[in-house]
């Protein structure tokens, strides 16, 4: 889908602003490039270049975000033939790689934004597939008054394993945030790709579930057509205030809309 998206694209297209204030749709292209290469080069072939001492979240971020930078520089000068002939290649063999490793096994890198310093390759693959799907959704947004069709992957079936994935976040997110234990924070998407995520408070820490286990103390409702732009930076946080939903406590709702399951600075 995405591959058929960037060949209907016109020249203008290919300059329109995203969402992300950085990036033209070229730029974020190019991005998704660079990442599949990177991502083949180092979990796949085990080669990297020495990386700077990393020795927190914050700095993770800034190494990240000049990676990306460095990789946008070189691919958007491509024109949109190769850029795509390359991007074809490439994900052929990030899918393969994904699609054949064993999902309980450790991954190479741990998927930071969720707090975890290991994390299976389930975990990591998901995390690509989001990072996939948002950034080709920037691209709709940014072009769907062209015919590609914004909709197209806001479905259930692509978009909900973004959402899961995503709220995976919420117990590193609410780290900082004390209720007394037994409390519980329901975050809702609405729309037929959302669903229901429980926050619990036990003694020390806060824990993702499946059901209430208790009273509702919070809840924030948050509609699936902005949700993945303020889990990835979208969206400011005075509009998404303005169309998002608060009942009970707010301090223990609000937090979830500064949610960032993304890695950046």
């Amino acid at each position: 889908m995405l591959l058929e998206l960037l060949r209907s694209l016109s020249l203008e297209d290919w300059e329109k602003q995203t969402v992300s204030p950085k990036w033209k749709v070229k730029d974020v292209a190019a991005h998704l490039l660079d990442t599949a290469l990177r991502g083949i080069s180092i979990a796949r072939d085990g080669y990297s270049l020495l990386a700077p001492n990393i020795d927190s979240l914050a700095a993770l971020a800034a190494y990240i975000d000049r990676l990306n930078e460095e990789g946008v520089k070189v691919y958007r000068r491509l024109s949109p033939e190769v850029l795509i002939s390359l991007m074809e290649t490439a994900c052929k063999q990030l899918a393969e790689y994904h699609g054949g490793r064993d999902p309980f096994a450790q991954a190479p890198y741990g998927v930071s934004w969720a707090g975890e310093e290991k994390s299976a390759n389930w975990f990591d693959t998901a995390r690509e597939y989001t990072e996939r799907w948002h950034h080709q959704q920037q691209i709709r947004l940014a072009v769907c008054c062209h015919g590609t069709g914004l909709a197209a992957i806001l479905t259930r079936e692509l978009y909900y394993p973004v959402l899961d994935c995503f709220m995976r976040a919420l117990p590193f997110t609410y780290r900082n945030v004390f209720a007394p234990a037994g409390t519980v924070v329901r975050i809702t998407v609405s729309g037929e790709c959302g669903g229901s995520w429980y926050l619990y408070r036990e003694e020390a820490s806060w824990v993702l579930t499946e059901n209430e286990r208790g009273r509702v103390a919070a809840e924030a409702i948050i509609l699936q057509e902005i949700a993945w732009r303020i889990f990835t930076k979208g969206i400011d946080p005075a509009t998404a205030r303005s169309q998002c939903k608060i009942t009970g406590d707010a301090a223990l709702a609000l937090p979830v809309l500064g949610m960032v399951s993304i890695v950046s600075a």
